[in-house]
């Protein structure tokens, strides 16, 4: 895999803060390997197991987000 050129982090870095939020999660020490490892087992990223987390959580509590699934 080749290095990514200054010029596609530019382009990647503008095209994330224009279409996402950023959230700062804060977990007891070992809890992170404990979510990641949950996640990897149902094949997801911490960042996709996560956002379904919240996304099924809420829709069952009668709130469901609107859907914007990419590539997660």
């Amino acid at each position: 895999m080749s290095p990514i050129s200054k010029a596609q982090q530019k382009a990647v870095h503008k095209y994330v803060k224009n279409n996402y939020d950023r959230v700062n999660l804060t977990v007891y020490k070992g809890y992170k390997d404990k979510i990641r490892l949950h996640a990897e087992k149902y094949g997801e990223t911490i960042n996709g197991f996560i956002n379904r987390a919240i996304a099924e959580t809420m829709e069952r509590e009668g709130e469901p987000l609107p859907c914007h699934k990419d590539t997660e």
